[in-house]
């Protein structure tokens, strides 16, 4: 990060230059690093009392610039100069081994995708806020899709690159998660596509113009369906009664109910041109029958090993399917997952579900 930095765009000329465009992006970065806004006031007290701080220890910063200047000399760098520290991260753990405990389903790696906003006003706007009419009054916002390396279990994420929702040059249309999506996947989905990946996402991505540039971007897919965006495929549904496998978990001394529902190659929407995906449902009972999560979703893997096998499902207990995820966050929870349903589905033609 610290070498991205140094790279970053100096828009100052001449000799008075007392900061470096290293320590000014790790000033700005080190306050999202530790999740205090009065971090830069509190080093300065440490370094008055104890010589040394956090700023020269974590983040090497030789001399610690004041707010206003980290403002004046960031605000003009386009994100995109900071692509090369994701670059540079993912790299360091395929050296190191550091992606392996995040293989899933034979060697593939599950990336999450979910828009979110960081900023939200209606007052302070700038030519890049979208914009929202709630009671006469409009809002001005800035959001992104963001991505992450995630896996069940794991403790740890690793944050990608995210994609802007903003005007696009060109359009009147206003941007939106959807389109930032497919953008993402086709600027960066063949990068990551060595490692194999199954993309995962809530119900808003369901839909097949994603699906197909998923494929696009030599991926594949696991997303949230929900059965009234989805009325041709909730259709087939009610004509049929899909498989299903019931089976007890035990946590504790309480016994819980795992009822696994599936079908094959139901179209994702109306019309001869419909992609064709495979669906599959988890519902889950406490100890006394009442259903304490249950969710859908639909995915392109396909049936061809044994039974048991296991499906890492981009979903939550507690019914949220969302995956909240920031760049601006320690590195232990740079991005908050709610991702933590391990699902095993048993029984044929559907059953083990395997890209």
């Amino acid at each position: 990060m610290r070498n991205v930095c140094a790279g970053l765009p100096d828009k100052r000329g001449g000799r008075n230059i007392q900061y470096t465009m290293a320590d000014i992006g790790m000033a700005a970065f080190s306050v999202f690093f530790v999740q205090s806004p009065s971090f830069l006031g509190h080093q300065r007290r440490l370094l008055e009392g104890r010589g040394r701080s956090n700023c020269q220890t974590l983040f090497a910063m030789t001399e610690i610039p004041s707010d206003n200047h980290i403002r004046a000399m960031l605000d003009p760098v386009s994100p995109d100069a900071f692509q090369p520290a994701f670059d540079a991260g993912i790299r360091a753990l395929e050296a190191g081994g550091g992606l392996a405990p995040f293989r899933r389903l034979g060697g593939h790696v599950l990336i999450a995708l979910d828009g979110t906003q960081y900023h939200r006003s209606a007052k302070v706007h700038c030519r890049r806020c979208s914009t929202v009419s709630s009671g006469g009054k409009i809002e001005y916002f800035h959001a992104m899709v963001s991505a992450a390396l995630v896996a069940p279990g794991h403790t740890r994420v690793v944050p990608l690159e995210p994609e802007f929702v903003e005007p696009q040059d060109g359009t009147e249309k206003q941007d939106c998660d959807s389109r930032a999506c497919r953008r993402w996947l086709a600027t960066h989905g063949a990068t990551y596509a060595h490692l194999r990946p199954v993309y995962l996402g809530d119900d808003l991505y369901s839909c097949q113009p994603i699906c197909e540039a998923v494929h696009q971007a030599d991926g594949n897919f696991l997303f949230v369906c929900k059965p009234a965006s989805h009325p041709t495929l909730s259709e087939y549904l009610s004509g049929v009664e899909p498989l299903q496998h019931v089976e007890t978990v035990k946590r504790g001394k309480a016994r819980f109910r795992y009822t696994y529902r599936w079908l094959c190659d139901l179209p994702l929407r109306d019309g001869k041109d419909a992609m064709l995906v495979n669906w599959f449902a988890i519902e889950i009972a406490d100890p006394n029958g009442k259903v304490t999560y249950r969710n859908s979703f639909v995915t392109d893997c396909r049936s061809t090993a044994a039974p048991s096998s296991s499906l890492p499902l981009a979903a939550a207990p507690d019914g949220k399917s969302r995956t909240r995820a920031s760049i601006h966050s320690r590195p232990r929870a740079t991005t908050s997952s709610t991702i933590s349903v391990t699902a095993k589905i048993i029984s044929p033609p559907c059953s083990s579900l395997s890209i």
